[in-house]
């Protein structure tokens, strides 16, 4: 059965969403306390809004994000790396994937690009960014399948083991 992509009420099934992300990302119980928080947080700003991909009543993915805002945490840390290479203004009028997880199960059949191109479809700025760890991987792969492109690389995030790549692309994302 393939997954149905459509709007998430992210707040009400968190703790289902981070497990898929603990799953897919390796994350320990004290990480998705924090993690939990974070999500909670976030669905409260303006903006904020979430897809989920679901078999049957079982959630196998999600993707959320919103408008960029300077003041926001990850803005305001990856601010001066993007200034380093003058590319700080795509955090105006940008819209942030804040997280996109997708079930070991169900990757590598376009769950991912389902998602990330459905929530970017309804975003109404012009562009999109958003980080990834700075390794070639499967999900940097699908980033520069969409049309994202390198803005900076090897950020470094408070409490992250591993460098990150900051990423963007015009909106609407690119389709095969």
């Amino acid at each position: 059965m393939d997954p149905v992509i459509g709007p998430l009420d992210l707040s009400a099934h968190v703790d289902e969403a981070l497990a898929i992300q603990a799953v897919a990302f390796g994350l320990a119980p004290d990480e998705v306390a924090v993690r939990r928080q974070i999500v909670l947080r976030h669905m409260t700003y303006p903006g904020a809004t979430a897809l989920g991909a679901t078999v049957g009543r079982h959630l196998v993915g999600f993707v959320y994000g919103m408008p960029n805002d300077r003041t926001h945490w990850w803005s305001t840390v990856v601010e001066p790396y993007l200034r380093a290479q003058q590319n700080d203004g795509w955090l105006d009028d940008c819209f942030v994937i804040t997280e996109l997880h997708v079930h070991p199960a169900h990757q590598n059949h376009g769950v991912g690009r389902a998602l990330i191109t459905g929530i970017t479809d309804a975003a109404s700025q012009p562009r999109s960014i958003l980080s990834a760890i700075d390794t070639q991987s499967p999900a940097r792969g699908l980033y520069h399948s969409l049309g994202y492109e390198d803005l900076a690389r090897r950020v470094l995030f408070p409490s992250a083991p591993r460098p990150y790549a900051v990423m963007g692309a015009p909106l609407p994302l690119r389709r095969r």
